[in-house]
């Protein structure tokens, strides 16, 4: 489900990530026009003049050209941050698309300013509540930090079984530094194979 309709988080994770650099984490960011808590996140739109998009391809080129996936991974970097798009919803979603089109994952996805607007408005764990009922789905997982917003009672009384997906720690060679954690996925796909990632995607439980 891309959420895009829901309003953007400053200094959040929808415009920027980490990627290793000198053997250290650290940030990205995508330049976006007066991007506000006050808008959505499709309608925060991307700086098409800034130089940004450009800067930040050289910069994945020249870190990572040495890395075993290279030249597959930075196919998908190439594809997502070359494009000119309408918001950064748009590229939000082309990135989660190209991933898993790659990894050859068939999971089946919806944009809910398209396929739910009638629930726009309603309270937070409502309208999650109301696309689970559209979808048929009695179960819902969300990421772990939503253990502050959603209570699993409340879910509940609603016949639907309330998760939190927590990540356990996974490690791989990164050149021959000291491994740096919790990295983008564009670090993630540099250094292992697909089926390496496959296994690494079901390293989790639910909570």
């Amino acid at each position: 489900m891309f959420y895009d309709d829901v309003n953007y988080i400053n200094r959040g994770w929808i415009n920027r990530n980490t990627i290793l650099i000198n053997g250290e984490s650290r940030y990205f960011s995508m330049p976006l026009v007066k991007a506000s808590q006050n808008k959505l996140i499709n309608e925060t739109e991307i700086d098409a003049q800034a130089r940004g998009c450009k800067k930040i391809i050289k910069t994945i080129e020249m870190t990572y050209k040495k890395a075993p996936y290279f030249m597959e991974t930075f196919d998908i970097v190439h594809g997502v941050l070359g494009k000119q798009y309408g918001s950064i919803a748009e590229m939000a979603m082309e990135s989660v698309k190209q991933c898993a089109r790659y990894l050859e994952m068939n999971t089946e996805l919806y944009k809910s300013s398209e396929h739910f607007p009638e629930t726009k408005g309603l309270e937070k764990a409502k309208r999650l509540q109301a696309i689970c009922k559209r979808l048929d789905a009695d179960v819902y997982i969300n990421a772990i930090g939503g253990q502050e917003l959603y209570s699993k009672e409340d879910f509940a009384r609603q016949a639907i079984e309330l998760y939190f997906i927590k990540s356990l720690p996974i490690e791989y060679k990164q050149f021959s530094n000291e491994f740096v954690p919790w990295l983008s996925i564009i670090d993630v796909l540099m250094f292992n194979s697909i089926e390496q990632v496959k296994n690494m995607l079901i390293r989790c439980e639910l909570v």
